[in-house]
């Protein structure tokens, strides 16, 4: 069994080696259960998220390369935007390639004196020099240079960093192949801080099951479950952007800064125009059969060559649509697409790039920066134009005004003010949901901040639907079992879109035939556990719940299930962590 092999790298001393660590697999399962554990080991205690003592741990789980849709790698560090955990998912072919070299973990830790860049290939590591893509202009244009450098084309995956990973913004991500990543929390920056370029791998080992008969018949049913009924079917046909316009006809899509609720141009950067007009084509993950990457196909006319234009394919999601256009107030389907691309050629969290410009804009609005701070730039509700040259002025920071635009927009509105209107939870860029209250304490308790730890908007959503209002308890315990759940398929590592297939009896019965005997109480225990041991690490790392406070703003907008309560967001959120009785 492959999976218990651990691959630890050191890029100070330029050496490798691997350890077996199958008890960890067996008590956590994988992905997620597992790097917290590796980090917690690896990482000291008040490590620099910058410096070299901070650690890297990639991890995927006993699914990964045998049932569909458990494509993600879950990457485990400290977090330089938040200064706690860092987490964050990626699918494309990480996964499996991790997997099929034989390991179930990787570990990357100390710092390289120059830029370089790891190549794994059949059980050996080699550290390459990347002299000559340090400082190039986009990322796809690195990738583009390993692809046509490395071996392993068709299993390999290819993780690499872009300019705002190298210029160390704090929320630079890492992107996987072409159209994926490693989005939020900065890892892109550790990557940078470490002078690791890129990382690639690949293997074509085999991957043996318990009972191949039982094996089979589980497969089947989950890949039928997967393309020949509706639970897959939103995520192929129009994606998550698909989330749009219902978003807005309930007033739950964030808009101008959260100043307001709703998008008077919503249709036109819905996902159903997007892809009336733009889809280009779709893909997916390896070992996916849904294919809800979908690419924008963005075509420029030359200035001066009439009859001549570039095509260049875009991947959206509603994550992004939400923060590059109705955040920004931009309704032009083109000058979004273009903002997302630049994110994308520069290496940043689109998520956070659009809530920083976004409070950047009303910090303007309201004479709390001057032309002096912004280096001239006149930012506007609409004006992609002006977006787009100050996200490269984020990455270049050419200004002090700019340098803290980087560190995000929590920290550049505690220097500079706006603080009541600058929308981070736990330091983190909010994602794009104005649902109700659950939404919000979803992403002030989540592991991570972010709407993926507990779905709180699903719950608002419900009970809109049902005209419920529930107790604060039951919120509460409703956000604790989901996102307990939540740490069993991010440590086998299935993708969430997939989690109404992944149910907790069929993850108990597609365990068996791969060699663990789990039934679902014993699984949600040890999700609560896995959940535990994350907040853990954040109150090492220096996280105190008890000073957790939203931006004022939530309460000031109204939400589809009316005014965010205040003292019903502190009340839940101390029970929370009674409740989690870390």
């Amino acid at each position: 069994m492959t999976l218990g092999r651990v691959l630890h790298i050191d890029l100070s001393k330029r050496r490798s080696w691997v350890e077996d660590r199958s008890e960890l697999f067996s008590d956590r399962l994988g992905g997620v259960g597992v790097a917290i554990k590796l980090l917690e080991e690896e990482l000291p205690k008040g490590a620099d998220p910058l410096g070299p003592d901070n650690v890297i741990v990639f991890a995927v789980g006993p699914f990964t390369g045998l049932y569909p849709m458990a494509s993600k790698t879950v990457a485990l560090f400290k977090s330089p935007l938040t200064g706690n955990l860092g987490e964050s998912h990626a699918g494309g072919r990480s996964a499996v390639a991790i997997r099929l070299a034989g390991y179930g973990a990787i570990v990357i830790k100390g710092a390289s004196e120059t830029p370089i860049y790891l190549a794994i290939h059949n059980g050996r590591v080699f550290f390459r020099d990347a002299s000559g893509l340090w400082g190039v202009g986009s990322s796809l244009t690195v990738g583009r240079v390993i692809r046509e450098k490395e071996t392993g084309a068709g299993v390999r995956t290819i993780m690499r960093i872009g300019r705002a990973g190298e210029r160390l913004v704090r929320y630079a991500c890492v992107n996987t192949e072409t159209y994926r990543h490693f989005g939020r929390l900065g890892l892109g920056a550790v990557f940078g801080s470490k002078k690791l370029k890129a990382v690639v791998i690949s293997g074509k080992s085999s991957i043996n099951v318990k009972d191949p008969a039982s094996y089979r018949k589980v497969y089947d049913r989950i890949y039928e479950m997967a393309t020949k009924t509706t639970l897959m079917r939103k995520y192929h046909d129009i994606g998550t952007s698909m989330n749009v316009q219902p978003l807005n006809a309930i007033r739950g899509l964030p808009t101008r800064n959260l100043k307001e609720a709703s998008f008077e141009e919503a249709h036109r950067i819905s996902g159903e125009n997007l892809a009336e007009n733009y889809l280009g084509r779709r893909v997916a993950c390896s070992h996916c059969p849904v294919a809800c990457i979908h690419l924008a196909a963005l075509r420029e006319p030359y200035e001066d060559e009439p009859y001549f234009y570039k095509t260049t394919m875009i991947s959206y999601d509603y994550e992004l649509i939400y923060a590059l256009g109705s955040m920004l107030g931009v309704s032009d389907p083109e000058g979004m697409l273009r903002l997302m691309n630049e994110v994308e050629v520069l290496g940043m969290d689109a998520i956070s790039t659009g809530v920083v410009l976004a409070w950047m804009t009303e910090a303007y609005e309201r004479g709390v920066i001057s032309d002096a701070d912004t280096a001239g730039l006149k930012p506007r509700w609409g004006d992609w134009r002006v977006y787009l040259k100050a996200i490269r002025m984020i990455v270049e920071q050419p200004t002090e005004f700019y340098r803290d635009l980087a560190m995000g927009v929590a920290y550049a509105a505690s220097k500079n003010g706006g603080e009541d209107y600058a929308l981070a939870f736990g330091g983190n860029e909010m994602p794009g949901y104005h649902t109700g209250p659950a939404a919000h304490l979803g992403f002030l308790t989540g592991a991570r901040h972010s709407h993926l730890d507990s779905a709180g908007y699903s719950l608002d959503q419900r009970l809109l639907k049902k005209g419920l209002k529930p107790s604060v308890e039951k919120v509460v315990d409703y956000l604790i079992s989901e996102e307990s759940w939540r740490q069993i398929l991010s440590s086998l590592v299935v993708c969430y879109f997939a989690r109404g297939i992944y149910r907790p009896e069929m993850v108990e019965e597609a365990l068996k035939p791969v060699g663990y005997s789990l039934d679902v109480e014993t699984l949600r225990k040890l999700g609560l556990e896995i959940l535990r041991d994350k907040n853990r690490f954040k109150v090492r790392e220096g996280f105190n719940p008890e000073k957790l406070k939203p931006p004022k703003r939530i309460y000031e907008t109204p939400t589809p299930l009316g005014y965010v309560d205040e003292k019903l967001m502190e009340e839940a959120v101390k029970l929370f962590y009674e409740r989690l009785a870390l």
